[in-house]
């Protein structure tokens, strides 16, 4: 009898996405089959420290900030109302320092899914590959690249791949002389624009701004996230992604297309309304179809990226213009996420596309630390 591949499912972390990440992982633990894996579940708190045991999620869950939750995703958290004090928890160092003896290296494979800084960064990617463990996604670069919001436009944009303008702007230069700042963006963009913090997702700390206050506001904001900020020019647009599978030669599936309940997608939109409205195909044409597909085929060997993304454009309703947005390099994964329903519409059913994303994982790692 073939022996079950053993994975750890890495879930919860440090960045704002915690809440996110925890409804994607108990989606994936329960889609993975049981008959074929053995799962073992990996918290990380959001003071850093892991916990390695078969109750961590429902613990983390205990301690989850209800307003963040998706829909119904507290469900269970009262069974742990310990929550995660009453626990062995360890670092990271302590995992990797222990060598052999780490429960870490006791797994065939890790699939990390952490959303936004200090997961899906490189951070964690980097803690894996010192140990020699494979895991599911992209790699340590493909990873950092994608989700800092301004060396993904400059890696775009060294592909030749269509970008809105945009500007960065560095904390310390807001705070020192933030009338200059304004008046340099001022200078440069025109109302509305987006504000952004260059590393995170899920739309947290993002604006839209239509106006010099507004703007003050939205640079203040994504300041309080990160230290470099982005803004850019804002258009009327019809918001287009498309998932991306596989290694050297990645795949895309059909478009879809996402129809915000507020003004522009936000937090509020993606996860706790309920509202807005998911397309799929995208009613666009069949000639934009193939074109939005191979351009984020582009933008993922772009920036060398492995196993799975989420590829975003902006379609501009008036000139029809098409430009990349982003790159998601752990997007959300329930079976209701973009990522997996644009895969289902394409011919691949959720529990299938998480063996493909396993078996990505354990053939790019067995050819090699720099396959």
């Amino acid at each position: 009898m073939t022996r079950k591949v053993r994975v750890g499912v890495l879930f919860g972390g440090q960045s704002g996405e915690h809440e996110v990440s925890l409804v994607s992982a108990r989606a994936i633990m329960e889609g993975l089959d049981p008959q074929r894996y053995d799962v073992t579940p990996i918290g990380i708190t959001k003071h850093g420290r892991w916990i390695i045991a078969p109750d961590a999620h429902t613990r983390l869950l205990a301690q989850a900030d209800p307003a963040k939750l998706p829909g119904g995703s507290s469900a269970g958290a009262a069974d742990a109302a310990d929550g995660v004090d009453d626990v062995e928890t360890t670092d990271p160092l302590t995992l990797m320092v222990a060598g052999e003896q780490s429960p870490l290296k006791t797994l065939d494979v890790v699939f990390p899914v952490l959303h936004g800084p200090m997961g899906e960064d490189g951070t964690v990617q980097g803690l894996l590959e010192l140990m020699e463990i494979p895991y599911v996604g992209c790699g340590v670069m493909a990873s950092a690249v994608g989700m800092d919001k301004a060396m993904t436009k400059v890696a775009f944009s060294g592909a030749g791949l269509p970008v809105l303008p945009w500007l960065l702007i560095r904390r310390r230069e807001w705070e020192r002389e933030p009338a200059q700042v304004l008046d340099w963006v001022e200078q440069r963009l025109t109302y509305p624009m987006f504000v952004k913090p260059a590393n995170l997702g899920s739309s947290v700390g993002i604006s839209k701004v239509t106006g010099r206050a507004a703007l003050a506001h939205g640079i203040a904001e994504a300041a309080a996230y990160d230290r470099r900020i982005v803004v850019e020019q804002g258009i009327p647009a019809r918001e287009i992604e498309v998932s991306i599978l596989g290694n050297d030669e990645p795949e895309a599936s059909v478009p879809g297309e996402v129809v915000p309940s507020g003004e522009w997608y936000d937090y509020e939109a993606k996860y706790l309304s309920g509202a807005s409205k998911i397309l799929i195909p995208a009613p666009i044409t069949l000639e934009l179809a193939a074109r939005v597909r191979r351009l984020a085929v582009q933008a993922f060997k772009a920036i060398d990226g492995a196993g799975l993304a989420r590829v975003d454009f902006l379609l501009n309703r008036e000139t029809g213009d098409l430009y990349l947005n982003e790159i998601n390099t752990m997007p959300g994964f329930t079976p209701v996420s973009m990522y997996a329903m644009m895969w289902e519409a394409s011919g691949l059913p959720y529990t299938q596309l998480l063996d493909r994303l396993i078996e990505l994982a354990l053939e790019r790692r067995g050819r090699g630390r720099h396959a």
